[in-house]
């Protein structure tokens, strides 16, 4: 493609408002249809019984890690892309995104083998329930050993993302969701024929999913994403590119991974009044998403845009940007607040809540929710920092909220006041990082986006 032609970019030109909504709302769509297909896995699930459900809550942390080490190796891969591109240096992309394709297949190696090695072990440190230890096996064994669909899914759609072409993510990641939710019913209760495989079956359906928009992603890459020329042909590792990824990746993935050690760390401190407890927490987990997920997916939009521009000098529409995706993910957050405050019943009633379910998880849900009012701006001032190339920005803030705050708060309100009080350490780090938050933010505009020359 001519440099002329390139010059076209729209994060370069189109209205702010405009181009965050176009790349924003195919990612927003798609992440719903993957919050969807959250939740409905788990709904059929917990159709075979509630220690099921809880095998596949206590596996979260294993698949969170994964998407970690992918989406965080993508936060990389995509604010160097972009910011490449915003200064026309069109082979420096190129290398970035062959170096970073290689990335995610090692990553998916990597998975494979200690998901092979490892997963009875990682159930059985957590409880002695033998059937819960068997549904959990079998499990991550699936999800680890074929990782390589989410890998690659995650990388191809973030080169998708750099160049603006977020609708080709809502059709990869739709359509892996859309095959999710097909194929499991299917293949858990045997349908049309096939042997009935349990939690197996719901495994297997994720990744066919996942290795579907893999297989998509790849093609729209080719087909479609001209700006970037992804060839193997006479390659060779840059040790240089992949430390440059690494550089802006490492502090995302060690901000997502310390969400799977705090998951794994409140699952263990439940575990001490209920393996229900630990289902409710699960459960909210994948509830959740539904609030979150679009809040990411506006951020996934909002990175290139603001990396874009920053490597094209132009402080105007990064404050722009920065503000209005503020403004739209508070309000997605307070809207989420609301529904949790007024239908935890009817949340939890998805998932053929028992009784003891239902008293453990409507206080849970009720008490959780009061951080979503504050998650909204943290989530958004996480992703300015890694646009502007401060992931460890991000990373700190991460750490001071999960690893300071939240699990010593809940060991200690648990040990002192039960497990209701437990709850209360999420809003109680929102507040934390809401702190932090405007302290960083406000230093690294000062830093890097005030003197910038337009």
């Amino acid at each position: 493609m001519s440099d002329s032609v390139r010059q076209e970019n729209k994060m370069g030109v189109m209205p702010i408002p405009k181009l965050l909504i176009s790349m924003s709302l195919p990612m927003i769509i798609s992440m719903l249809v993957q919050a969807l297909y959250n939740v409905v896995d788990s709904m059929f699930v917990a159709q075979l019984n509630e220690n099921a459900l809880t095998a596949v809550s206590l596996a979260f942390p294993i698949q969170n890690l994964m998407i970690a080490v992918a989406a965080g190796t993508g936060v990389g891969i995509n604010a160097l892309l972009s910011k490449s591109l915003g200064e026309k240096k069109y082979e420096t992309a190129n290398t970035i995104a062959n170096n970073g394709i290689l990335l995610g297949v090692l990553s998916s190696l990597v998975f494979a083998v200690l998901g092979l090695l490892g997963s009875r072990l990682f159930f059985e440190i957590q409880t002695d329930d033998a059937q819960i230890i068997e549904y959990g096996t079998q499990y991550m064994s699936v999800i680890t050993i074929v990782s390589v669909g989410i890998f690659l899914q995650i990388t191809f759609e973030r080169l998708l993302q750099s160049t603006g072409k977020t609708i080709f993510n809502m059709i990869t990641q739709g359509t892996g969701a859309i095959i999710n939710i097909i194929l499991d019913p299917i293949l858990i209760f045997g349908w049309f024929g096939l042997p009935a495989m349990g939690v197996t079956g719901a495994a297997v359906a994720t990744v066919i999913g996942q290795v579907f928009a893999a297989i998509l992603g790849i093609f729209f890459n080719h087909k479609f994403n001209k700006e970037i020329h992804v060839s193997f042909k006479g390659f060779k590792p840059c040790k240089e590119t992949i430390s440059s990824i690494y550089k802006i990746g490492v502090p995302s993935i060690i901000m997502q991974s310390i969400g799977s050690l705090t998951t794994f760390g409140i699952n263990n401190i439940l575990l001490m009044f209920s393996s229900t407890a630990a289902t409710v927490f699960g459960v909210y987990f994948k509830l959740q998403s539904f609030v979150f997920m679009p809040v990411f997916g506006l951020t996934n939009g909002m990175i290139p845009i603001v990396a874009y521009n920053y490597g094209a000098q132009n402080k105007k529409r990064i404050y722009q940007t920065i503000k209005l995706s503020t403004s739209i993910a508070v309000c997605i957050m307070l809207v989420g607040v609301v529904i949790f405050q007024l239908f935890p019943q009817t949340l939890l009633g998805l998932f053929e809540a028992s009784e003891h379910m239902l008293e453990i998880g409507v206080p849970a849900l009720r008490t959780i929710s009061l951080s979503f009012v504050f998650a909204g701006f943290c989530i958004v001032s996480s992703c300015v920092f890694q646009a502007l190339g401060n992931g460890v920005y991000s990373m700190f803030m991460s750490l001071a909220r999960q690893i300071v705050v939240i699990l010593p708060v809940a060991f200690v309100f648990a040990k002192l006041f039960g497990l209701n009080m437990v709850w209360f350490a999420y809003p109680i780090a929102e507040v934390v990082s809401v702190i932090m938050c405007i302290f960083m933010l406000k230093r690294i505009i000062k830093a890097k986006v005030k003197p910038l020359a337009n």
